[in-house]
């Protein structure tokens, strides 16, 4: 194999790479449950009705809602994918990869 040929597979394989895991993994972020459910009564403290005293709370002072929610933990990347980096239009679908990685 010549140093072009070896260069060539070696530029190949992050693509390759990227085919394989993003196949697998199926997307590269998820939302998992940061607080315990174990019965129906730990789900009436985390929903209803336990939820409204936090929900009330923040109605009165709008300011706790960085205390009792995961507010200032949360990101939003909005996109039309109309100029998608090195891609350029590629449309939402096809560009919901490149939103994903920006999320990491």
């Amino acid at each position: 194999m010549s140093k072009q040929d070896e260069l060539l597979a070696k530029a190949k394989k992050p693509g390759e790479d990227a085919m394989r895991l993003h196949a697998f993994y199926r997307g590269k972020v998820q939302m998992v449950p940061k607080c315990p459910i174990r019965s129906a009564d730990d789900f009436a403290i985390w929903y209803t009705p336990g939820v409204a005293a936090p929900c009330k709370a923040i109605q009165a002072d709008r300011d706790l809602v960085f205390e009792h929610t995961n507010k200032a933990n949360t990101i939003a990347i909005v996109s039309d994918c109309t100029r998608v980096l090195g891609l350029g239009d590629i449309g939402p679908e096809a560009g919901l990869p490149v939103m994903e990685g920006k999320a990491l």
